[in-house]
C-alpha cells in the first residue's frame, strides 16, 4: 500500500513518505517485469484509516474508514477489481487526511 503524489504533506513524516513513493516507483517497475507472465501488480494508496498511529498524529482530523471497511475493499480488489489495472497507483480515499 502506497501514498499519493500530489496529497497533502505533513512535517516530521519525510522517512514514512519516502517509503510510500518507494512502493509507488517499485509497483510499476514489477508492473512491466511481471507483465509476461500475465501478473498484474498494483498499489492502493489509501487516505485517513482509523488508527492509533494517525489519531496520534491528526488530533482532530475526522478519519474516512474503520480498517475492517479497507480490509474488505482490498479483499473485493485482489479477488476481481485488479485485472482492470496494471501498473497502477489507485487511490482509495474520500480524504486527505
Amino acid at each position: 500500500m502506497g501514498g499519493v503524489q500530489g496529497s497533502v504533506k505533513f512535517p516530521g513524516l519525510s522517512l514514512y513518505s519516502a517509503s510510500k513513493a518507494a512502493v509507488a516507483v517499485m509497483t510499476e517497475v514489477l508492473a512491466e517485469e511481471l507483465r509476461p507472465r500475465g501478473i498484474h501488480v498494483n498499489c492502493l494508496a489509501p487516505g485517513s484509516i482509523k488508527t492509533e498511529m494517525f489519531r496520534e498524529a491528526f488530533l482532530g482530523v475526522d478519519e474516512a474508514f474503520d480498517p475492517e471497511e479497507l480490509a474488505e475493499f482490498i479483499s473485493d480488489f485482489a479477488e476481481y477489481g485488479f485485472e482492470f489495472f496494471n501498473g497502477k497507483i489507485l487511490p482509495v480515499s474520500v480524504t486527505t487526511p
